[in-house]
């Protein structure tokens, strides 16, 4: 009797043990675990354009080329900035000889005088010929006032017999001739007076032409210091010291700083995705600069495919000439997409368990994931916009496929 009551109790205590520790164990899985917020790294789901890219490289390249050219017929004086240097707007690359031109200046500034002084002498003349004229009109206009207060006293002395009708028409006539005359003159004054009009209009239009060419030859000898339209580096040179370059050839050609182009190259295997008008991201440290491929190369050469890609943001300051840089062509791309942040715990595997925080636990949660670059991570199904996700910094591994997990702040 004994003997079975020992034995009862040592079947009965390992079996209460074990299931002790059943109890506990399934406790345990049932209440959360719990780890600090500082070790992990919180997203919120976003909802934007997410793209598929295909990994180029690009280097950045001045868009323009600016060609200088000569301003004036003459020598190169002396050369400042060598082909192959960098210049900023202003700096100066070359001297022209100015001898020339500063002869041609002094002379049109002489002829300039005397048409002046032509033109002061036309205005005096035409002053006093003004007097003249205005004095002739007053003569005649008073001869034939005189004459016609003659008529008059004639006319009374008819009238007592002291004078023949003879003399009275004689008077008449020549009151007439007299008013002729004074309308002649007047016609031949305004003749007169619209000539020297006419010669001042002339002096004057001849001035002022000679005073544009002035201006632009004064200007143009301020070209004679070539300077740099705009900041770029110096291709080339035309001519050297002491050769002589004709107007409008080019003295100097140079790229432009001012805006930029990335000349693009990416794998043949892609060939089909390179195509003019398709959208480009250029990367530039966290810079994201939106373009668009232009010219693409038609022939292949060292199994790479040669593109032209033209920026939103020409100017970027980021942007340097010569410059190596990552380049996305844009692939696939959905609009209004929702997508996390990628991170680089995610870089050899995109997760399918998340953990979404609220009120300050962690609830596993499986998703589907679609489009992946290294900006953003588009989740198909399992999450909405604005949901909190807390990934630890060891991994996904480290909440042991937990149910929950509590967040300690």
């Amino acid at each position: 009797m004994k003997f079975f009551k020992n034995k009862r109790l040592a079947i009965l205590i390992p079996t209460g043990i074990l299931l002790s520790v059943t109890i506990v164990t399934h406790s345990c899985r049932l209440m959360p675990k719990a780890i600090s917020a500082k070790e992990c790294i919180k997203l919120i789901v976003e909802q934007g354009d997410i793209y598929e890219p295909i990994v180029a490289t690009g280097t950045v390249e001045a868009e323009n080329e600016v060609l200088v050219r000569c301003p004036y017929t003459s020598i190169v004086k002396q050369i400042f900035s060598e082909p192959g240097s960098k210049v900023q707007k202003g700096d100066a690359i070359l001297m022209m000889d100015d001898e020339l031109i500063k002869a041609e200046i002094d002379k049109l500034k002489d002829q300039l005088d005397l048409k002046r002084n032509s033109l002061e002498k036309n205005k005096l003349s035409e002053f006093s010929t003004n007097v003249d004229l205005s004095y002739s009109e007053e003569v005649k206009r008073l001869n034939v006032t005189s004459l016609k207060t003659q008529l008059a006293d004639e006319e009374q002395l008819l009238e007592v017999g002291g004078i023949s009708p003879a003399k009275i028409e004689k008077t008449k006539q020549e009151i007439a001739l007299a008013e002729k005359d004074l309308v002649m003159l007047k016609q031949k004054n305004a003749i007169r007076l619209k000539q020297l009009n006419a010669e001042e209009q002339g002096l004057n239009l001849g001035i002022k032409i000679q005073e544009k060419e002035l201006a632009d030859k004064e200007k143009t000898l301020s070209q004679m210091l070539v300077l740099a339209p705009s900041s770029g580096i110096i291709l080339s040179i035309s001519n050297k010291v002491g050769e002589k370059v004709n107007t409008d050839e080019v003295l100097v050609r140079m790229s432009d700083l001012s805006t930029f182009k990335i000349t693009g190259s990416v794998e043949d295997k892609v060939a089909d995705y390179i195509k003019t008008g398709r959208k480009v991201i250029a990367i530039i440290d966290a810079e994201r600069l939106p373009g668009s491929i232009g010219n693409v190369t038609p022939v292949i050469e060292n199994n790479k495919i040669l593109f032209n890609v033209h920026l939103e943001q020409k100017s970027h300051p980021k942007l340097i000439s010569n410059q190596r840089i990552t380049l996305w062509v844009v692939r696939n791309e959905v609009e209004k997409a929702l997508m996390i942040n990628n991170l680089t715990l995610f870089e050899k595997e995109v997760p399918g368990i998340v953990y979404v925080l609220k009120n300050g636990e962690a609830t596993r949660r499986e998703i589907t994931t679609g489009i992946k670059n290294p900006d953003h991570i588009q989740v198909l199904s399992g999450l909405e916009a604005g949901d909190t996700i807390v990934v630890p910094k060891r991994g996904i591994a480290a909440f042991h496929n937990a149910g929950s997990v509590v967040i300690n702040n």
